[in-house]
């Protein structure tokens, strides 16, 4: 890096990551079940073969003996290729923690980074990193990406939240590897340069499978920029605020790139997890709405004449969705379809995005007649950091005049303010998941290593990644 002063930001999360002690008992248990619950989604998304076609080595026969493992399968890689095979597995099907603020996203994709990186240490430099390192740089790196999306909504300017996700996976990888607090900066300069990924992806006629990989891909690139980083390679101090030529001026018309607070533990503390539906978070109340309501008009469905949806403004703005969807990633982001699955099917699952689940005719016609509205306290409610609600409410009308209550749910069952309620429910989640993949034995041994934290803690990561090994390629 050039001896001009480097932007605040470059500094700040340096200096945080290099230096900044984690004292949060709450951030470390939220941490453990966080690094569980995606471990979780990452082997439930084996199962799927549009996610499975892209895993393994770039090129066949390019594995890497003794190489980083992925979870679930047999693959040995090289630290780059696995963060994105372990980022794209964790994110397929929408199911991993979640953070909301004015900008979105997903903070355990850095997962791909962190479990690649620490298993690269492990077991290829022989460096003794056990499984506390890896949840210290998670909510080091759940802290990055989520304090940068507390007040710069880059969405509203077309670019993707999963750049926040390479920028948090180039700093704390770099500090895996050893990188010195200089060269962390360094790198998280070459994440800012690389500049964002369209949401084009994510929406309208262009929704596709891009969106399940895309985290995959944001999180290898920062374990990219970091090795390159600690070959020596240079890094840029101005590359936020340089004029006419730095992300500011590029993307921002100038705006200051600044962290809204300090960099500590507050969003693994408050992350968002996925319990009991893959759904786009937005929509998770909605979801839980309609399903409640499932009882009240199961056997009425073909007298329904209208639909209410009241939601929060970011809702409207991300899957307010009309018209013809084309593919599972387009239906997991219509607000319109998940609410429908809910009150014909009283549940939501992975496969209800699949085609021939999309084919039942009652979901179009139930779609038809939806209204999506505003609530403006909804929308102020949402952002209102004590309260950080995420509320929608559902109401259903019938064409001889009658109507069901209108049920609203404000928090999903995955906020911190229903942890106690949510968490059973999250295991209970894990263990379906681990089923899906492996035998009886297995599963046993992986859930005895999440029932004992203090020895989970000290636990080679080796040894726990060899947990999740099996010969299957499939």
């Amino acid at each position: 890096m050039t001896d001009r002063q480097p932007d605040p930001v470059l500094a700040d999360i340096a200096d945080y990551v290099a230096n900044h002690t984690i004292e949060s008992t709450l951030a470390y248990d939220t941490a453990r079940w966080c690094l569980m619950d995606s471990l979780g989604c990452a082997l439930l998304a084996l199962n799927y073969p549009a996610c499975t076609k892209l895993l393994g080595p770039v090129v066949p026969g390019a594995e890497m003996a003794g190489g980083v493992r992925v979870p679930g399968t047999a693959y040995e890689l090289d630290p780059v290729t696995a963060a994105f095979n372990i980022g794209c597995t964790i994110r397929w099907l929408d199911y991993n923690d979640t953070w909301l603020a004015a900008e979105w996203g997903h903070p355990s994709d850095n997962l791909g980074a962190i479990l690649s990186c620490a298993d690269y240490q492990s077991r290829l430099l022989g460096k003794p990193t056990v499984m506390r390192d890896v949840l210290t740089v998670m909510i080091k790196a759940h802290e990055i990406q989520g304090v940068l999306a507390l007040n710069h909504a880059f969405n509203r300017i077309g670019l993707d939240h999963v750049f926040l996700v390479r920028l948090a996976s180039a700093a704390v990888a770099t500090r895996l590897l050893g990188g010195s607090q200089e060269q962390i900066r360094n790198a998280v300069s070459q994440a800012w340069l690389d500049g964002g990924a369209l949401r084009t992806y994510r929406h309208d006629a262009n929704t596709g499978s891009r969106k399940s990989w895309a985290a995959g891909d944001a999180t290898s690139r920062g374990v990219r920029l970091a090795l390159m980083t600690l070959t020596g390679e240079m890094g840029y101090a101005t590359a936020l605020s340089a004029p006419r030529w730095g992300f500011s001026a590029v993307h921002l018309d100038g705006h200051v790139i600044e962290l809204a607070q300090s960099l500590g533990s507050y969003v693994m503390e408050n992350v968002l997890f996925k319990i009991s539906f893959p759904a786009e978070f937005h929509a998770q109340t909605a979801v839980e709405a309609a399903i409640q309501l499932h009882p009240l008009v199961r056997d009425r469905l073909d007298s329904i004449e209208r639909i209410r949806i009241e939601t929060q403004e970011p809702a409207i703005r991300i899957i307010d969705k009309t018209g013809a969807l084309t593919n599972p990633a387009d239906r997991d982001h219509c607000l319109q379809y998940m609410v429908a699955v809910g009150l014909i099917h009283g549940v939501l699952s992975a496969d209800h995005y699949e085609d021939e689940a999309a084919r039942d005719p009652r979901l179009d016609r139930l779609r038809q007649v939806m209204v999506v509205v505003e609530d403006v306290q909804y929308s102020c409610d949402y952002l209102d950091s004590e309260k950080r609600s995420i509320a929608n409410a559902v109401q259903v009308f019938f064409n001889d005049g009658t109507e069901t209550p209108r049920i609203e749910v404000e928090h999903p069952i995955g906020h911190r303010r229903r942890r106690d309620e949510g968490l059973p429910l999250l295991k209970e989640k894990f263990e379906t998941n681990l089923a899906s993949r492996f035998a009886d034995k297995q599963c046993e041994d992986v859930l005895r290593a999440f029932d004992q934290p203090e020895q989970l803690d000290s636990m080679p990561v080796r040894d726990f990644m060899g947990l999740f090994s099996t010969d299957d390629r499939s």
